[in-house]
């Protein structure tokens, strides 16, 4: 029995030997495949672009048209989707950024902060993917007028009432458009209440407020009186805002062309601004290229609040787009903590008590920030957007999330004195948090760097 028996052992030893082997190289082969499968799936992720009906957006190709979507048809799906999945998530909370590399337009790459920064920033090589969209509420004037009837907003804000308002026309005696043009609203001993530029359509928007009575506006030698419409009141009792006709004056005078245009910005680097600085540091080279250089200069600006590092940061312009991404490399979102901001100074420093701003150039300044400006402030802001709308600089305020209605109204308010239009950031890229809905009419969305490039092309003279 001994004998019959150890034969089989050796058998089954052998066969246990060989079933191990076979499980070996079957888990080595299940592995192999999964790395593979793996590979293949980050490859995709980094080769694969996003897609909306078919067309690349993640190729860095200018996609005005795909993304000048209509509000309405993407709620929850399309390119809101689409593009939460493309862009990167950065976290708006850290206090600090880092700084990115411009594109290929030049401008350096050094991405060294300044003083002690912290090791943990976010890093990533992908552009800030940020959608927003504009509301122009002096061409929506009567929506503009039903909401201040309805209490829906009221003004004035932070000393900024944009509610009484004249639309002025400029043209020649062959009725083409006057652009630059100083247009004055007076009272009827002449003292002046508003002063405006003309815009390149000949446009100008002249303002009182409910203590004033507007008379005449004038443009050089052509006047006009000013026909306001009778008190009217709802059935409390309440003043009703109702439109003034429009003036239009011919003027003699020979035709003055506007040359060039100088571009500035304005940005809030408080701690919770990290987002827009990343995003600017990152996309202002492009912006820069696309609109080209002829007649182009620049200027970048910063502020935060008192006690912080610095309260405001101002420089000249320049055409050296290398220099001013140097500018806005050196930036870093810290300080803040509060809600207000230094915003009434800093609108003191560029608008009021700039010097370089040129008479005759297309002047824009976009303000990006997310909170609105101390009480206390409003006569110093009264005198800075005064001085913006007589030198025809047209201000484009861009809200970023955080922000409160407060901060949205006064943004408005700003757009309207001077002539210039309310951008705001969007939900759907998928960066940062919410940002708040404002109270307006049908809107589209559209990438914020191709927004910037058409209101800039838009008043190119």
């Amino acid at each position: 029995m001994k004998h019959s028996i150890q034969p089989f052992f050796a058998l089954l030893l052998a066969l246990c030997l060989i079933l191990s082997l076979a499980g070996c190289a079957a888990a080595e082969k299940a592995e192999a495949g999964v790395d593979a499968l793996g590979e293949a799936a980050i490859r995709s992720d980094i080769e694969a672009p996003a897609e909306e009906g078919g067309k690349d957006i993640a190729a860095g190709e200018s996609k005005t048209e795909l993304f000048y979507a209509d509000k309405s048809a993407m709620e929850g799906v399309g390119l809101s989707g689409e593009l939460n999945e493309a862009a990167p998530v950065y976290d708006r909370e850290a206090s600090l950024a880092e700084p990115m590399a411009p594109d290929d337009a030049g401008g350096p790459d050094d991405n060294i902060l300044p003083g002690d920064a912290p090791d943990d920033l976010p890093s990533s090589a992908e552009p800030l993917k940020l959608t927003a969209a504009e509301w122009k509420d002096n061409d929506n004037w009567p929506f503009f007028t039903n909401l201040v009837n309805t209490a829906a907003i009221s003004f004035p804000s932070f000393g900024l009432d944009p509610r009484h308002r004249l639309e002025v026309r400029v043209q020649g005696e062959d009725g083409t458009p006057r652009a630059n043009e100083t247009v004055s609203l007076t009272d009827a001993e002449g003292s002046a209440l508003w002063q405006a530029r003309t815009d390149k359509n000949g446009t100008a928007y002249l303002f009182w407020t409910e203590e004033q009575s507007p008379a005449r506006v004038v443009c050089g030698t052509a006047e006009a009186p000013v026909q306001l419409p009778e008190a009217d009141g709802d059935a409390q009792g309440n003043s009703q805002l109702r439109p003034v006709e429009a003036v239009t004056l011919n003027v003699g005078t020979e035709a003055q062309t506007p040359s060039g245009m100088q571009i500035m910005f304005i940005v809030d680097t408080t701690g919770s601004m990290s987002d827009e600085i990343a995003y600017l540091q990152k996309d202002f080279s492009a912006i820069a290229g696309r609109v080209g250089s002829e007649g182009m200069t620049w200027s970048a600006n910063f502020y935060r609040d008192e006690g912080d590092e610095y309260v405001t940061r101002t420089n000249g312009f320049c055409s050296d787009v290398s220099e001013i991404q140097a500018k806005l490399n050196a930036e870093y979102a810290d300080g803040g903590g509060d809600i207000p901001e230094a915003v009434a100074e800093i609108l003191t420093e560029c608008l009021a008590g700039q010097s370089e701003w040129d008479e005759n150039a297309v002047k824009l300044a976009f303000l990006i920030f997310d909170a609105p400006p101390h009480d206390g402030k409003e006569a110093a802001l009264q005198a800075a957007v005064h001085a913006a709308a007589e030198k025809g600089i047209r201000l484009i305020p861009v809200v970023a999330s955080n922000a409160e209605r407060e901060t949205e109204l006064f943004g408005r308010a700003l757009a309207i004195l001077t002539g210039g239009t309310y951008v705001f950031l969007t939900d759907d890229s998928g960066i940062g948090n919410s940002h708040l809905e404002p109270i307006v009419g049908n809107y589209e969305v559209e990438l914020l760097q191709d927004l910037i490039v058409r209101i800039i092309d838009e008043n190119r003279p």
